[in-house]
């Protein structure tokens, strides 16, 4: 597996789990104190497509690591719940780093 299919995942757990983060402070000060409610719409049209985005690129990797079902369907649903998504990144960057290939220059990697 080449490195750009887990630089990706992790890219794009940290900016869903940000936009989250920042999604759930929006919908605090919408619902608590009725203020932002454009922003929020705004916010989490974002991280709605950017989840869609995450979802993609959690599953290429989960896919090409060969995880179980059950690990891929948790990676995935890590995006859904405010700040396991760093969590997560975390864990499956370490376990990936081992399975890593790396290309000699000029030589494209086979995924």
């Amino acid at each position: 597996m080449k490195k750009s299919v887990l630089t990706r995942y992790r890219v794009m757990a940290y900016l869903t789990a940000v936009m989250l983060l920042v999604l759930c402070a929006c919908m605090v000060a919408k619902y608590g104190f009725g203020v932002g409610e454009s922003l929020t719409l705004v916010v989490a049209q974002i991280h709605g497509v950017l989840f869609i985005v995450y979802l993609v690129f959690a599953f290429d990797l989960g896919s090409k690591a060969r995880w179980p079902f059950g690990k891929l369907l948790w990676v995935l649903i890590a995006g859904t719940i405010p700040t396991a998504a760093f969590f997560v990144e975390r864990k499956v960057t370490r376990e990936v780093e081992n399975g890593l290939v790396e290309a000699p220059r000029g030589e494209p990697v086979e995924a």
